[in-house]
């Protein structure tokens, strides 16, 4: 015959397991900190696996806002040597936060304006000569379209493209567009007295200027998977910038 179970041992029993129950939960709640150093005396913390969340999730939120400021302040509005024509603030900051990292922080200089110089791409290549920086072709069409390109290397006459893969091409028409290089090709830049040309190998170029900056075109090419950047393949310039940046 079974023994039965006294009602104040089963009581003791199930109080015990009750126990052991919330002991597990609290211990599986809880982290032991032991803490010592050479400046204080060694003691135990207790905290809740919630105060560590909450702890986490402070942490991550100062990170957070920490890499935002940081993003902020490396991308501050360079400082331009002349007025502007073309690039309003918008474009600005729209331009700087697409700029190769290198040139992050350099100043602008203003090395030719259609406005200032007259239109006439032997006086831009006049302009440029001793330059060993990257430059910013900016250029406002007829239709007010703003568009341009990004050169590794300053303009010059030569018989061979020049330019690296950090050249691209641009446009705010209506929205910023960027094209960077596809890889297909090397053809960045050419020049001579009759015309600047930037990418190629499609039969067009991706932009191109005469030697009096009064006539351009615009065609898709491999060199940077472009669009046309105006709003026609052939367009009429109102005003050319170049922009050089330097340290």
């Amino acid at each position: 015959m079974a023994a039965s179970c006294k009602e104040p041992t089963c009581r003791a029993v199930q109080n015990l397991a009750g126990n052991l129950a919330t002991m597990k939960l609290l211990i599986e709640n809880m982290k032991v900190l032991y803490i010592a150093g050479d400046c204080v005396e060694p003691y135990v913390k207790i905290i809740t696996v919630k105060q560590t969340k909450r702890r986490l999730s402070l942490c991550s939120l100062e990170d957070s806002e920490a890499d935002e400021q940081e993003f902020q302040e490396g991308n501050t509005l360079p400082v331009l040597s002349d007025h502007s024509q073309l690039i309003d603030h918008h474009h600005l900051k729209t331009l700087v936060a697409h700029l190769p990292q290198r040139t992050q922080g350099y100043k602008w200089y203003l090395v030719y304006s259609t406005a200032i110089h007259g239109s006439s791409l032997k006086t831009l290549y006049r302009n440029m000569a001793g330059l060993d920086s990257p430059v910013l072709l900016v250029i406002k069409d007829m239709h007010k379209k703003v568009f341009g390109a990004f050169s590794s290397d300053p303009f010059r006459i030569s018989k061979y493209c020049y330019g690296t893969g950090e050249t691209f091409l641009f446009t705010f028409s209506p929205d910023f567009q960027q094209y960077k290089w596809s890889g297909e090709n090397s053809y960045f830049v050419s020049g001579d007295l009759e015309s600047l040309q930037i990418g190629g190998g499609g039969g067009g170029f991706a932009l191109w200027l005469d030697a009096d900056l009064y006539h351009g075109a615009s065609f898709s090419c491999p060199t940077f998977h472009n669009p046309t950047l105006s709003t026609h393949q052939d367009f009429i310039v109102q005003d050319v910038e170049v922009w050089t940046l330097k340290n």
